[in-house]
């Protein structure tokens, strides 16, 4: 059965819950793997979790805040919005009781996979974080490339942020890695959380079917929107002209190596200004 907008465009509060602001794990989500939290702290707040059996990171997304578990602590000093600048993070295991506090308040994701392994609980300083200025012209975006594969370990859990200026397309050429397909395509879920930037701000994101049934969504996106993607060609993700878009991509999937690895729509795979 196609899952549309209706499905899998969440708009902003229609998955809070409790204390999150956004809650989409992957009960809610109908997948296996990928999950995501934003928690809202008033100054001098606190929030307290257990992870269960998902790892997780701690991501500012504007204001600073302390994490402790019982084997760590780490002081984040954040950032004052997701279009300021990279930010510092923590990742925390399975297993384990977090509390995450914050002195001036801040908004703060949560982004999470299910996994088998157990990893130390690890502090990912800002200037470390690899940043990406791809495509060009009007395709042209700066990828924050945090937990890449290939940028921090971590199971399952694979996330990154873009910051795609006003008037500009990314997430092009559409994409997918919705099949495991050794060397060429590893299978992922993937959450795209949006943050528009300036008042009235919007974009839309489009998902077109790779397969019969397959997922099939053009959304108006504002801040704290979120889209799911099982499986399709996702992109492209346009923001309006004079509103920068920044999505963070949260992404898990069942392969026994943790890779991106995606395969490029054929009508568009070959188009300038994208990926390559």
């Amino acid at each position: 059965m196609t899952r549309t907008s209706t499905e899998l465009h969440i708009p902003r509060g229609a998955s809070a819950e409790g204390p999150y602001a956004v809650d989409i794990g992957p009960e809610r989500a109908g997948w296996t793997y990928s999950g995501l939290r934003v928690v809202e702290l008033e100054a001098g707040g606190d929030h307290t979790f257990s992870t269960g059996d998902s790892e997780w990171i701690v991501l500012p997304l504007n204001g600073g805040c302390s994490v402790h578990t019982a084997d760590a602590d780490f002081q984040l000093l954040g950032r004052d919005s997701v279009f300021a600048s990279v930010t510092d993070f923590a990742y925390v295991p399975r297993d384990t009781r977090v509390q995450i506090a914050s002195g001036a308040g801040g908004r703060f994701a949560l982004a999470g996979a299910k996994c088998e392994r157990r990893l130390p609980a690890r502090y990912g300083p800002a200037p470390e974080v690899p940043v990406e200025q791809r495509g060009s012209g009007g395709c042209a975006r700066q990828v924050r490339n945090f937990a890449s594969a290939d940028a921090f370990d971590c199971d399952r859990l694979i996330a990154v942020e873009v910051i795609t200026p006003g008037g500009n397309w990314s997430s092009y050429p559409p994409h997918k890695h919705d099949e495991h397909r050794p060397g060429e395509e590893a299978e992922l879920e993937e959450i795209y959380y949006f943050e528009i930037e300036g008042e009235h701000g919007y974009g839309y994101q489009r998902v077109s079917p790779s397969r019969e049934g397959g997922a099939d969504v053009l959304a108006e996106v504002r801040s704290g929107d979120a889209v799911l993607v099982p499986d399709g060609w996702h992109g492209p993700s346009i923001a309006q002209p004079g509103h920068a878009m920044y999505y963070l991509n949260v992404m898990a999937g069942p392969g026994e190596t943790r890779e991106w690895r995606i395969c490029f729509h054929p009508d568009h795979g070959e188009s300038t200004g994208g990926y390559r």
